[in-house]
């Protein structure tokens, strides 16, 4: 139902969807760096006419009573822009490549009590190291579809709320939820994707 969730995402946003192709670099560090293993992700936007580079290291999710009452997972993520010299520069520090993969799809950019981002995008595993062009899908037929949204420690219980808010938008194609928790498509998704095929996208929403 991918045509469909992107015409319903289409009709809830009012611009149109930027276009997803990522490749994603991600590092571990080796013993000698540190008692704590750490990763970083590397990321090279190739939408771009000039593709660009960031850096990106997510941290564990907050856990306890609050963390538990609330419908998303918070994390704590750094990220910077950086040159395309840095995949060097992690391996002069010591770093190994762990694996790579492709994302493909595209995203919608919200504001709805938080700026949130919706993507769909299929995985990709690398045949050969770096060969975007040769990449295949991990999970045939299968996209991953994420909601995410910045947050700051004084105002996550806000935004996490504003995301869960968001995603009964999209609970006549499928359910979302926190990560290792099963939804999966709802009962009537094939019901409601045909309407919305039918129409072209032209519903009101």
């Amino acid at each position: 139902h991918v045509e469909a969730l992107e015409i319903l995402l289409q009709g809830l946003c009012g611009v149109h969807r930027d276009r997803l192709r990522i490749h994603e670099l991600c590092l571990k560090s080796v013993p000698n760096l540190g008692s704590v293993s750490s990763e970083v992700r590397l990321l090279c936007d190739l939408e771009q006419s000039e593709p660009t580079w960031t850096v990106r290291h997510i941290g564990g999710a907050i856990k306890g009573a609050g963390a538990e009452q609330i419908s998303v997972l918070v994390r704590n993520m750094a990220e910077s822009k950086v040159s395309k010299m840095a995949l060097r520069l992690f391996y002069a520090l010591g770093y190994k490549l762990d694996r790579e993969l492709l994302r493909v799809g595209f995203a919608f950019h919200f504001n709805k009590g938080a700026h949130i981002t919706v993507s769909v995008s299929s995985i990709n595993k690398m045949l050969k190291l770096h060969a975007t062009d040769e990449a295949v899908p991990l999970t045939p037929g299968l996209q991953l579809v994420e909601v995410t949204a910045p947050a700051s420690p004084e105002n996550y219980t806000e935004v996490a709320a504003a995301v869960s808010s968001f995603c009964e938008y999209l609970a006549p194609l499928l359910h979302l939820s926190k990560p290792n928790v099963p939804t999966g498509v709802v009962p009537t998704a094939a019901a409601a994707a045909a309407s919305l095929m039918s129409d072209g996208g032209g519903t009101t929403l």
